[in-house]
């Protein structure tokens, strides 16, 4: 409910930034979104499970094909992780 409050009050440009430098998110892709978030990535093989990292505001860190990956850049860049699904 807190967050519900907080979001009331709030700007959309101050709840972009919520979290931002301390909360990053883990989200499980698939190879046909990669070139959206990752533009610079080459092209992937269709049947790899895929893991990016982003940062709060949505800014892409990491991808891979490991998802313990995720959560060691997050430690190594003081995030704290999130899963969305």
């Amino acid at each position: 409910m807190l967050l519900k409050e907080a979001s009331s009050s709030l700007t959309k440009s101050q709840l972009a930034h919520l979290g931002a430098g301390e909360v990053g998110y883990i989200r499980k892709m698939k190879s046909d979104e990669v070139s959206r978030c990752f533009p610079e990535a080459p092209e992937i093989d269709p049947t790899l499970d895929l893991w990016a990292l982003f940062a709060a505001d949505g800014t892409p860190i990491l991808l891979t094909d490991n998802r313990s990956s995720t959560f060691f850049k997050a430690a190594e860049d003081d995030l704290t992780t999130v899963s969305l699904h």
